[in-house]
């Protein structure tokens, strides 16, 4: 897809802004108003760019566009005529990006700081750090038995605190709330070579360690968008074959990760087309203690990783 693909549109305060960091959204069918509406309320010395990826959907086009005229922040809207991806939508954000530093965030976030904007450009202020993780959290995520799966998976492996995550930086980093130094995106962008959910940017981070620090803080945004143990499972089923290839290109440092030691192990278990379904249906079974679900569901994705692994 070139650039003749996508449409723009542009609110008033646009033209002309010479922002020094550049909030980047990407959605696809999720609705990026509320995000857009909290960050507008900051008033932030920033720019906004949000990327529809092929949402095909004329009412959210509408109310995004409707949005951005409004706000006091300078903001583009990118429409895509099609679906181009995780990591192509990103780089393609980040080329309407005007800023030296970029903040990639996911559209079902919520800033957990009403100075949520202002402590990032403090930082991009004061140090200028080639890479910063802001963290996640689910504090504004509401209690739904249907996510519960989700919140419970999340809570014991994603939402760490920055000391956690500063003993494997390039493991506990995700697009959701990330900073990226505009030099440093230019030498090395998401793989494009990755299609579906999952992976791009921990492997993103494994490339970039080597050349960058990787700077953890407490900056938090909650995660709204919780999934359904359904649609939990079914990205695992899209993540198999990009799990391979960052264990194919980044073997030394896949090693260590206990769900590459499970996925190998389960390679050599007989009659997978057997006891892997049995998995995902005792994972999904919401009658299960929450525990043991959650167990059932990582061992699930191990065994959809061993699949794919050498």
């Amino acid at each position: 897809m070139s650039a003749s693909d996508e449409t723009l549109f542009d609110n008033n305060t646009w033209a002309g802004a010479q922002p020094r960091l550049s909030v980047l959204i990407p959605f696809k069918g999720d609705d990026p108003v509320d995000l857009l509406l909290a960050l507008d309320r900051e008033a932030a010395d920033v720019e906004i760019v949000l990327l529809d990826d092929g949402s095909q959907d004329e009412g959210l086009a509408q109310r995004v566009t409707q949005t951005v005229a409004a706000a006091r922040t300078p903001a583009r809207f990118v429409r895509l005529a099609a679906n181009i991806g995780r990591a192509k939508g990103r780089n393609r954000l980040a080329s309407h990006a005007r800023g030296e530093a970029l903040l990639f965030l996911d559209s079902d976030m919520a800033p957990d700081d009403p100075h949520f904007l202002g402590r990032w450009r403090s930082l991009v202020d004061d140090e200028n750090p080639p890479i910063a993780f802001g963290g996640f959290s689910l504090k504004q995520a509401p209690l739904r038995r249907e996510t519960a799966l989700h919140r419970r998976m999340a809570a014991n492996s994603d939402c760490l605190g920055c000391d956690a995550r500063r003993l494997a930086p390039e493991k506990t980093l995700f697009t959701s709330n990330l900073l990226i130094r505009r030099d440093v995106f230019d030498a090395e962008a998401f793989d494009e070579g990755f299609s579906g959910w999952g992976w791009e940017d921990v492997e993103w981070a494994m490339r970039a360690v080597r050349r960058w620090p990787i700077l953890h803080i407490d900056n938090t945004a909650t995660h709204l968008g919780l999934d359904s143990a359904a649609t939990l499972a079914a990205k695992y089923e899209q993540s198999a074959a990009n799990f391979a290839r960052v264990a194919e290109r980044h073997p030394q440092i896949v090693a260590d990760y206990p769900s590459y030691r499970v996925a190998r192990a389960l390679k050599h278990v007989p009659l997978p087309t057997v006891w892997r379904p049995a998995l995902k249906a005792f994972a999904l079974a919401d009658a299960a203690p929450l525990g043991a679900r959650e167990f059932a569901m990582r061992l699930y994705r191990a065994a959809l990783y061993a699949e794919t692994i050498r």
